[in-house]
């Protein structure tokens, strides 16, 4: 839909390179910018400037670059849901938000760390149906931003072997998107064993 994809980077590297090559400070200011704006918009192209990422800048200033500018965009994404298409997402994504709802009533900010860290539902679904809920914008951004980490790094990582890559596929393995998955639930298992322990201590202490 939008003419690009991974064989699309592929081929447009070298030109890339250079221009960053040319004027690197720039060049990585438009990159951050424009992430950030492909991410408010929902768009889907955030993984193929990931990979890209990884490639141009390196594993450390691409992981620096993307988690900021994700979590930014991100963010963004969330406030416009909330503040101008709320009736939109609602129409579009409303069978999902009973979910989103409880999760967020019962688990609060562990319940959107689990969806960050699980690649189940897709990020830029979870950035519109936050919109819809009450979590604050800035609880909102630090734990995507902290939530996403992983899969950020295994994605510039990928980048940075990025002429070796055939398909996405060569990317997210099953044992791997089995491996965040586990780590996703892992939050909300340690918030319902505090409580229980609480719980079991309250109880206790007061027979």
């Amino acid at each position: 839909m939008f003419g690009l994809d991974l064989s699309y980077i592929q081929s447009h590297y070298t030109q890339l390179a250079e221009a960053f090559a040319q004027t690197p400070l720039p060049f990585a200011v438009t990159f951050f910018a424009a992430y950030v704006l492909v991410t408010a918009a929902s768009l889907p192209l955030a993984t193929l400037l990931t990979l890209l990422a990884g490639s141009l800048f390196g594993f450390w200033h691409g992981v620096l670059l993307v988690s900021f500018a994700s979590s930014l965009g991100a963010t963004l994404a969330m406030l416009v849901s909330r503040y101008a298409l709320s009736g939109i997402v609602l129409r579009r994504f409303g069978a999902r938000m009973e979910v989103i709802h409880q999760g967020i009533k019962k688990d609060g900010a562990f319940y959107l760390f689990a969806l960050r860290l699980t690649p189940v539902v897709p990020f830029f679904i979870v950035n519109l149906l936050m919109g819809l809920t009450q979590i604050r914008a800035f609880t909102f951004y630090w734990v995507s931003q902290l939530g996403m980490l992983a899969l950020t790094m295994v994605y510039v990582n990928a980048g940075t072997q990025l002429a070796a890559l055939k398909s996405m596929s060569d990317i997210a393995s099953p044992l791997l998107l089995i491996s965040l998955l586990i780590a996703g639930l892992m939050p909300l298992l340690l918030r319902k064993l505090t409580v229980w322990f609480f719980n079991r201590a309250r109880a206790e202490l007061s027979n």
